[in-house]
């Protein structure tokens, strides 16, 4: 199958490798607008989160805030994201997006959605319960991991 690396916990290793397996699937299912990882992240941030600050935005996404001023002016070119004042700070300026963003958004998350629903109805019945019951379970202790920090 794999080649084991490191010293780590086989059952965590093969988890390891089919998240990745099962992400690198679902993002080569999605071709709406022919975004970057990085351009689709910052999308799907914005359509989920609503207007943010590039420094929040860059520092959201992992990203400096001089890549993030690019990655932005570069979807804001195609009419994905725009800039908007600040009302809370005259001097700010927030990105978000658009209603041509917000399509792709959507159309992105229907196409991954669709490829993530063909993958699990491949599974046997068991196989379909254990992922309802884990993934949302991962997510959560994600979501309170990020709620923490």
């Amino acid at each position: 199958m794999h080649k084991r690396v490191m010293d780590l916990d086989p059952l965590v290793e093969d988890l390891i490798f089919a998240v990745e397996q099962m992400v690198r699937h679902v993002r080569q299912s999605t071709h709406t607008g022919g975004l970057s990882t990085a351009a689709s992240s910052a999308l799907g941030r914005l359509s989920r989160e609503g207007p943010h600050r590039l420094t929040e935005l860059a520092r959201a996404e992992g990203v400096s805030q001089p890549n993030m001023t690019q990655l932005v002016t570069r979807m804001e070119r195609v009419g994905l994201v725009r800039r908007v004042a600040d009302t809370s700070d005259a001097r700010g300026v927030l990105v978000e997006v658009t209603d041509t963003g917000l399509a792709v958004f959507r159309q992105r998350r229907a196409e991954r959605a669709e490829a993530l629903q063909t993958l699990v109805e491949e599974l046997s019945e068991p196989e379909q319960r254990a992922v309802r019951i884990a993934l949302p379970a991962l997510a959560r202790a994600i979501q309170d991991r990020q709620t923490r920090s």
